[in-house]
């Protein structure tokens, strides 16, 4: 079964993180107000380089992160990782979304499995959780 992504504008197999990916897709943009077009699905990036397109033929380790959202001068502003509704968010997750966040230097992090959601904001050079999620009319 396939479920169209409104990012990549195409369908995509429907996994269980599929689905919670395109889930907060839909809650950003409809009780968050982000625009799709400020938003990506699988950004592709190395550890150590700016945000690319794997050239065809690279050996090299593709990592990728499930949403990022752009702020109005199109820098990165939101890691989001999605997980499978079983999956618990434990401190392992939040790490890997700290190394990509390395490369995408955002200030907010957001962890979901579709059941739980955790915020986390930068305050200097840390990260910490919070209960606030700002609108897309208030970034």
């Amino acid at each position: 079964m396939d479920i169209w992504d409104p990012l990549r504008k195409k369908l995509v197999a429907l996994t269980p993180e599929e689905g919670v990916r395109q889930w907060f897709i839909k809650v950003l943009h409809d009780q968050f107000g982000y625009p799709y077009h400020i938003m990506r699905s699988e950004v592709a990036f190395n550890f150590g380089q700016e945000l690319f397109s794997m050239a065809a033929g690279s050996s090299r380790k593709v990592y990728r992160a499930d949403i990022v959202i752009y702020d109005r001068a199109a820098k990165p502003l939101v890691t989001v990782e999605c997980k499978r509704p079983e999956v618990p968010l434990t401190e392992a997750v939040a790490q890997q979304a700290l190394r990509y966040n390395s490369v995408l230097d955002t200030r907010w992090i957001v962890l979901t499995n579709g059941t739980n959601t955790i915020l986390f904001h930068r305050e200097g050079n840390t990260f910490v959780p919070t209960a606030d999620f700002p609108k897309y009319e208030e970034i």
